[in-house]
């Protein structure tokens, strides 16, 4: 299938064109043609698979086939959990709408309102929001949504997650009854069909890879290492294999910092990115990033899915995250698009309790590796056996036997993609842990 046989009228086609796509991804085949069926729409994809243009291609068109009454007046909404997200969709909307006359315009807190209230004064037909400034503005006075045709909620269940729902209630309380809806979400987790009942009508569902599954093409290896030697076997890492972009997760954010600045007295360019630093400190840390002049990028899980880098090669889990579905979405900012990525976990003896739970939400047991010269003294104790996810009317889950992580490639020699691997690694371990002799 091409973009041009979904219907696309001409400028958009061209915009595609301009971008390089020719044939669109699973998700985008999905839908494209659902939304422009101008039904309600609740759509469930793992990150990296062109999801945003999934939803701007069509909303363009539809404005672009509508009639326009009132040029430059709010027409669509697409609330975003982060500010890099907001960022990320805006861009998206800039670049598909090239050859079409729309303007728009991206609003997020931790920077100054002015500039975006005098955007907005000048007239937006499609906005990108974050709950809290998209309030802020409005208690001002400065929206009007009396022509809202479309309402975006992109990463649904992340906004659940940060604990926006009453934002979200609050802003569909401003909104007119008649327009569609259409939601975007990781999972069709249980509050995520609550949240759908209460706003979707009659929806189209489209659903094109299984919940919480990771990218085929992220192959996956979990090194085992004592607490207090996670940045020493970091170090080496991005020095021994000559990493030249990585991206970090650290659980906290004064942890993202203090890692960083070891880094940096390390002699490897570094930066924290989280959501204590100020929205300009932010920008420039990921410009850095993708122009390589910063080499490791220590994030916390506020920018593990607003975060669009083309080509990261690899991700490193410094800390396992206390959600086991913020795993996926962490290792989903590489391989994407089709492109291969690595995924890398410094696990603890005390993380077990996060291993297993990530290992249930995938459905596979991670390898493990060990390197020379950071085995841990405090093993990490072996995985707990895997069950069956349960169904509706099912009764206990029955166990599944372990399988192995990693994309297409499972070969673990030296083989095609042999040159990819962390060259100090030391022995590998399965499911289970190494046993330590008397």
């Amino acid at each position: 299938m091409t973009f041009d046989q979904l219907g696309l009228s001409a400028p958009l086609s061209r915009a595609v064109q301009e971008k390089g796509y020719s044939e669109p991804s699973p998700i985008q085949a999905e839908a494209i043609p659902a939304v422009l069926s101008g039904r309600d729409v609740m759509a469930a994809a793992q990150t990296g698979t062109g999801k945003t243009a999934g939803f701007t291609l069509p909303i363009l068109q539809l404005l672009h086939q509508g009639d326009e009454p009132h040029p430059h007046r709010i027409r669509v909404l697409i609330l975003t959990p982060t500010r890099e997200l907001a960022a990320q969709v805006g861009e998206s909307v800039v670049t598909y709408g090239a050859h079409l006359p729309f303007k728009s315009a991206v609003v997020f807190g931790g920077v100054k309102i002015n500039p975006q209230i005098a955007k907005l004064r000048r007239g937006v037909d499609i906005l990108v929001a974050t709950p809290g400034r998209l309030l802020d503005l409005h208690q001002q006075g400065e929206v009007d949504f009396r022509e809202l045709e479309i309402l975006v909620l992109d990463e649904a269940d992340r906004m659940l997650d940060m604990g926006f729902i009453h934002d979200i209630r609050r802003i569909l309380k401003l909104l007119p009854e008649r327009r569609q809806n259409l939601m975007f979400s990781a999972t069709f987790a249980n509050e995520i069909r609550e949240l759908t009942n209460s706003i979707l009508h009659q929806p189209i569902e489209v659903e094109v890879s299984p919940a919480n599954a990771t990218a085929d093409t992220v192959e996956q290896w979990l090194y085992p290492v004592d607490k207090k030697s996670k940045t020493a076997l970091l170090r080496e890492l991005v020095v021994d294999n000559d990493w030249q972009q990585v991206l970090v997760f650290t659980r906290t954010k004064h942890g993202a910092n203090r890692l960083a600045q070891s880094l940096e007295k390390a002699g490897i360019n570094a930066a924290a990115i989280h959501g204590n630093k100020s929205q300009g400190a932010r920008t420039r840390a990921l410009a850095g990033f993708k122009e390589g002049n910063i080499r490791v990028l220590v994030a916390t899980d506020i920018a593990a899915r607003g975060l669009d880098i083309a080509q990261l090669p690899q991700v490193v889990n410094f800390d396992l995250p206390n959600v086991p579905e913020d795993y996926v979405h962490r290792i989903g900012r590489t391989g994407r698009a089709g492109a291969a990525g690595r995924a890398y976990s410094l696990v603890s003896a005390d993380e077990i309790k996060q291993l297993n739970g990530i290992e249930q939400v995938i459905q596979r047991h991670i390898t493990r590796e060990y390197i020379g010269g950071f085995e841990p003294e405090h093993e990490v104790p072996a995985s707990a056996p895997l069950r069956k996810p349960r169904q509706p009317g099912q009764g206990q889950p029955k166990h599944a036997g372990p399988k192995p992580a990693g994309g297409k490639n499972t070969s673990r020699g030296r083989g095609s993609e042999g040159h990819n691997r962390p060259r100090r690694r030391r022995r590998r371990s399965g499911s289970g842990a190494r046993q330590k002799q008397a």
